[in-house]
């Protein structure tokens, strides 16, 4: 079952969340620590944003749940905000949006008791050109467009790096940093820096952008060319990867199959043909 949740953004909130959606406001179902019976499945409230992490639940709930022994009640959460709060006041079972970095934060600030499975997928980061085939042939000079956010934007000239075209980068390094530094950046690449949601437009409309590193969560959006892919970011062992959480000390046998499912041959199979344009990719 998929519902929406239903928040009032006010205050500090604000400032970290777009829209929210939600459900119900009655508290998520007590998942015992019973051996699970598929004629008597134990119902889980799992928070999570629409896509892919709300997708991907629906496909287990429709198709793996139910001989499993356990029901997935899916609420969709469009911010960053309730799904967490919701996980700690226990109107849920467990959430699946955030990242070791992202949780780490919370954490820290906010003092939650919470525990997480492994990566279940990547929305890498991509590089994307219309004039180079494969890294190689990056001529010296070549123009690259950039996030501008602090996170991203090293994460994207990580893929950069990876890919042989900036070399010996380190954690405190940005465009600013590297962009004059010829160990770094040995071809001599012109990086510039634009708002996320602004470097697909600029690839797709500049001409004399010959690089565009693109965060996954755009390139559906963008309707970008899987064959002008030049580098990506791997799904195994990713730092981004997204996982399901729960409260400290609370994996039931329930949160426990449906972190077996999440990382089934099922769920892997399901990802890479629901998301042909690598958008979304298994990490694991």
């Amino acid at each position: 079952m998929r519902k929406k949740l239903a928040l009032a953004l006010t205050g500090v909130a604000a400032i970290f969340a777009l829209s929210a959606c939600g459900g119900s406001d009655a508290p998520a179902a007590d998942a015992s620590a019973q051996p699970l019976d598929p004629a008597n499945p134990v119902v889980l409230k799992v928070g999570a944003s629409p896509v892919p992490q709300a997708q991907i639940l629906t496909y287990i709930d429709e198709n793996l749940a139910k001989d499993a022994g356990i029901d997935l009640d899916v609420v969709e959460i469009d911010d960053y905000v309730t799904p967490n709060t919701s996980l700690d006041d226990k109107s849920l079972d467990a959430n699946y949006f955030q990242t070791e970095k992202y949780l780490a934060t919370e954490v820290a600030e906010k003092g939650y008791k919470f525990a997480h499975g492994a990566g279940i997928h990547v929305e890498p980061m991509t590089v994307f050109s219309k004039k180079f085939d494969k890294p190689e042939d990056v001529t010296e000079g070549a123009s690259v467009v950039l996030n501008n956010d602090p996170v991203n934007q090293l994460r994207g000239m990580r893929v950069l790096e990876s890919a042989g075209l900036l070399a010996g980068l380190e954690d405190t390094d940005s465009v600013l940093t590297v962009q004059d530094d010829k160990a770094k950046n040995p071809k001599g690449l012109k990086l510039d820096e634009v708002s996320a949601e602004q470097v697909p437009q600029y690839y797709t409309k500049d001409n004399s952008v010959d690089i565009a590193v693109i965060n996954g969560n755009f390139i559906v959006q963008a309707k970008l060319n899987k064959d002008e892919i030049l580098a990506q970011e791997s799904g195994e062992n990713n730092p981004n990867a997204n996982f399901l959480t729960w409260r400290e000390g609370e994996e039931t046998p329930a949160i426990a199959k449906l972190e077996e499912l999440l990382h089934s041959d099922e769920v892997r199979t399901y990802i890479k043909d629901t998301w042909t344009d690598g958008s979304v990719i298994p990490a694991f």
